[in-house]
């Protein structure tokens, strides 16, 4: 949707008070204010999120694109949380907030007299949401969360990367991003169950608890046979062929073949009689012997480029695709047209930011404003609870 359109959005009226930072909290309340929330993001005066430093890159007018990643439209508003004064604010923008979303360690909050238990009283229908490392409960609940260690902890990385050498993370936080979407989940949640009890509640989500989640197949397979799943590079546990291939250009091609009858298209298209032999007609059979089929592969997929594959896969109707790098994706015409690169250019920014791929008929997704500036929005949300006289004081106070 284009940027100036305006159309009614899905959780326009709700407001949500945004005292996270980073990425996984900032992560769950972009796509909140994407869907039409009013999202009020506190920061630490002078410094703000951390993020705003977190450069190189940067775009033209300085915005850090880690911190363009996850907090476009939203208001930013700065708040020294740790003096009384910060604190009664706090309290001031909670009474009249359905949300509440932040990333304290686990009691963070309460010596401020901020944490769920004393807001709740303040505000009843108020949905109070933790994005914490372990939950609120449990003997790790006291430790910080860092995206990078959960995924050793929860076994992702034991299942990533090459079968030899070290276990790799995924390249991007993707914990991170999960467990904001978890948040996500768990809010509209609570705003439904809010419609029919007339109270908030809290909303407890962490990135250990997500991670476990995210082990899906390999770590239902562990309840099932009690064995510890190996790493095999980009190799499937279940299905082969069903992995990555290199072509003769030094580039790669993905292919996923699910049946046997996808096995049999693979051999045409490869001129070979591999679905013949009884060590690879089935799935089982090949999934047992796949370091014999794998090396007889390899050996075929470099005699023609990655295109010349991809060309002849997608005609014999057999899944496959290339390994593109960033560059490649973001340039797709199928990335473009389906308004996944966001220009913040006619709104007087130079910012671009990545696109939601939410895709609501009668309530879209809209993009009302780039990421902030740091305090950008500080005077206009409260000017609805304080004169002039009242900012200008807390302002010499260095409180906002």
């Amino acid at each position: 949707m284009s940027i100036n359109e305006q159309k009614t959005q899905a959780l326009q009226r709700i407001k949500v008070l945004d005292l996270s930072r980073v990425l996984a909290g900032p992560s769950c309340t972009q796509i909140l204010a994407d869907l039409g929330a009013e999202v009020i993001k506190v920061e630490r005066p002078i410094v703000g999120d951390e993020t705003r430093q977190w450069n190189p890159p940067v775009f033209p007018d300085g915005t850090s694109a880690y911190f363009a990643t996850v907090n476009r439209n939203k208001k930013s508003v700065t708040v020294d949380i740790t003096c009384p004064e910060g604190q009664n604010i706090i309290r001031q923008l909670c009474a009249d907030a359905d949300i509440l979303v932040e990333n304290f360690k686990v009691g963070g909050l309460k010596k401020y007299g901020l944490d769920y238990e004393s807001l709740k009283k303040l505000n009843p229908r108020l949905i109070y949401a933790s994005l914490t490392g372990f939950g609120q409960t449990g003997p790790e609940s006291h430790r910080p969360g860092y995206d990078y260690i959960i995924q050793g902890m929860s076994g992702l990385m034991s299942i990533t990367g090459p079968s030899e050498g070290l276990p790799h993370k995924v390249g991007v936080a993707v914990v991170d991003l999960f467990t904001g979407l978890q948040l996500v989940i768990g809010i509209q949640a609570a705003l439904i169950a809010r419609q029919f009890t007339g109270k908030g509640q809290l909303v407890d989500v962490s990135l250990f608890d997500s991670a476990i989640t995210m082990t899906a197949n390999i770590g239902q397979n562990y309840l099932a046979n009690h064995q510890v799943p190996p790493r095999l590079g980009n190799a499937h546990p279940s299905i082969v062929p069903y992995q990555v291939f290199e072509t003769n250009q030094n580039q790669h091609i993905i292919l996923a073949c699910g049946n046997d009858s996808q096995f049999a298209s693979v051999c045409r298209v490869m001129q070979t009689e591999w679905n013949t032999d009884t060590r690879f007609s089935s799935n089982p059979n090949r999934v047992k012997y796949r370091e014999i089929l794998i090396p007889l592969m390899s050996e075929i997929f470099v005699t023609k480029s990655r295109d010349e594959w991809l060309t002849l896969f997608e005609e014999a109707g057999v899944p496959c695709g290339p390994i593109n790098t960033i560059a490649e994706a973001i340039e797709m015409e199928q990335t473009l047209q389906r308004n996944m690169i966001i220009d913040f250019a006619k709104l007087g920014r130079p910012v671009q930011t990545l696109g939601n791929p939410i895709k609501l008929s009668d309530t879209p997704v809209q993009y009302r404003n780039p990421p902030p500036t740091l305090s950008e929005n500080t005077d206009e949300i409260l000017s609805r609870y304080y004169s002039t006289e009242q900012l200008q004081e807390l302002k010499k106070k260095g409180v906002v």
